[in-house]
């Protein structure tokens, strides 16, 4: 049986209930670090806001709308982590729910995709000039966000941003709402955000290697995860694992 934690003594503190769900420690756990971060996360989100409505700034070969929303849809899928987490499922909130702390791949690629961009806009400024493209990504990025917002908020408690290898009490198989179709919804909402964010940049490079990346690690954890809910929940699980796919190319 997980262990429990003591509950929050205050209202803002981020103490999650369970063992398993405690924070890696990397970043303090406290509402001050909180509060700092979702004050970085909301003015680096305004600031590419802007330069995205804004259509870039005239002359500049960096400064491109693309950019601008890159840098938002960057800042408000960290914040948006975060908030909804605290929304509906505060029993595993912490200063990790913000997710920065992916590790170093994670960064390497979204800093590999700024570095695509700023080098083909300088040395091949044709190359983002298809507006097409760049539309299709940003409604892409957006469907993504929408469709990964949606499965945390609609799995509330049973959502876990680490893979469960011990069944809570409470913990039960949703299979509603956006989960009616698809079988792992933030799974696959990521997926499309991530690719969508390269359309977006017309960023040719980094769309095949964000797929690849994408499609390993969630063909991984896929495999793993559902190990454990088919052992959670037996025949059930299996029934509708038959049912519903994934919607990622590949993984059934």
């Amino acid at each position: 049986m997980a262990e429990t934690m003591p509950a929050p003594s205050h209202s803002l503190d981020t103490a999650p209930q369970h063992a398993m769900h405690q924070p890696h420690g990397t970043l303090p756990n406290t509402p001050l670090a909180s509060s700092l971060i979702a004050f970085l996360l909301g003015s680096t989100f305004s600031l590419g806001a802007l330069l995205w409505l804004a259509g870039g700034i005239e002359d500049s070969w960096w400064a491109k709308y693309q950019l601008g929303f890159y840098i938002a849809a960057w800042a408000g899928f960290h914040w948006g982590e975060f908030a909804v987490t605290a929304g509906w499922n505060l029993e595993k909130c912490s200063i990790d729910s913000y997710l920065l702390n992916n590790g170093v791949a994670y960064h390497l690629a979204n800093g590999t995709a700024v570095v695509e961009f700023l080098i083909t806009s300088y040395f091949f400024p044709k190359f983002k000039t298809y507006p097409y493209i760049t539309e299709i990504g940003i409604v892409m990025t957006l469907i993504g966000q929408w469709l990964r917002s949606a499965a945390m908020i609609t799995a509330s408690t049973n959502f876990s941003h680490t893979v469960a290898w011990q069944k809570l009490e409470k913990h039960k198989l949703v299979t509603h709402g956006v989960y009616g179709w698809f079988r792992h919804p933030s799974y696959t909402g990521y997926f499309y955000w991530g690719l969508g964010t390269q359309l977006a940049l017309q960023n040719p490079l980094s769309f095949v290697l964000f797929f690849v990346a994408l499609w390993r690690f969630f063909n991984s954890r896929i495999k793993a995860e559902e190990r454990f809910l088919t052992k959670f929940f037996g025949n059930e699980y299996v029934q509708y694992r038959k049912t519903v796919g994934t919607m990622i190319p590949f993984i059934p």
